[in-house]
């Protein structure tokens, strides 16, 4: 008998897919009835082109969501539009907190140098659990090089109570990165060369120093290294949202 509870269903597609190349589990898995409706969630950061030029090939029209925090550097909302219309993808979806959330709780926009968390589930982590509502999985690029509670990824995972999450480059090595991007073409994001490895929001992100990690920029000198959207049982871990 099938064990049909999300832990069960994650270990299922893992035994199905534990051998097959990114873009084949990408491929396979927008359309496997064991994930049911899928949307990618994208940055349209340093990385993001690898995702979404896998996405153009095999599904244009998938559903993808782009977080505007509304404190994003230019430069991600130019790449986002000229990335969109390079790949010719169909379906992008531009979210953003409600007037009225900002106004109420980030009126001045100093948010994140009190309360960085705060700012980010105002900004980031409840506006995509909404997004996400009408969906049974996502698609994110994370991969098990960048470290910290992404070191042991899956390809796919649980995310309580009844979402699942697809991690199609669990696996790679940063050279694999860079090589897709080399053999493909694909435009990079105009701040790498300005050594930001790693891209947030403008206010929480610096440059990276030679030799430093690659997420050393983000959100320096605090102790955080993710905006809560990743989290599974961590301090900001995503929570349903009725209104």
């Amino acid at each position: 008998m099938l064990d049909g509870t999300l832990d069960g269903r994650a270990w299922r597609l893992n035994d199905r897919y534990r051998h097959h190349a990114a873009s084949e589990v990408l491929r396979r898995a927008v359309g496997d009835p064991d994930l049911g409706r899928v949307a990618l969630v994208s940055s349209f950061g340093a990385e993001s082109v690898v995702l979404l030029h896998m996405v153009s090939v095999v599904a244009p029209g998938l559903p993808v969501l782009f977080i505007d925090t509304q404190m994003l550097f230019a430069e991600t909302l130019d790449y986002q539009r000229a990335v969109t219309a390079r790949l010719g993808l169909t379906d992008v979806r531009v979210i953003r907190a409600g007037a009225d959330r900002i106004a109420a709780r980030d009126p001045d926009g100093s948010l994140h140098r009190v309360d960085p968390d705060a700012c980010c589930d105002l900004r980031k982590t409840v506006p995509l659990e909404q997004a996400l509502a009408g969906f049974d999985a996502w698609i994110t690029g994370r991969k098990r090089f960048q470290g910290g509670q992404r070191a042991t990824l899956d390809f796919f995972e649980p995310e309580p109570p009844t979402r699942l999450r697809v991690n199609p480059l669990a696996h790679w090595r940063p050279q694999d990165v860079q090589d897709y991007m080399i053999e493909n073409n694909l435009p990079r994001h105009p701040l790498i060369a300005k050594g930001y490895p790693s891209i947030g929001c403008a206010p929480c992100t610096s440059a990276v120093a030679p030799g430093e990690d690659p997420r050393a920029g983000r959100w320096r000198g605090r102790d955080k290294t993710e905006c809560g959207i990743h989290f599974i049982g961590g301090r900001m871990s995503r929570r349903k949202v009725t209104a």
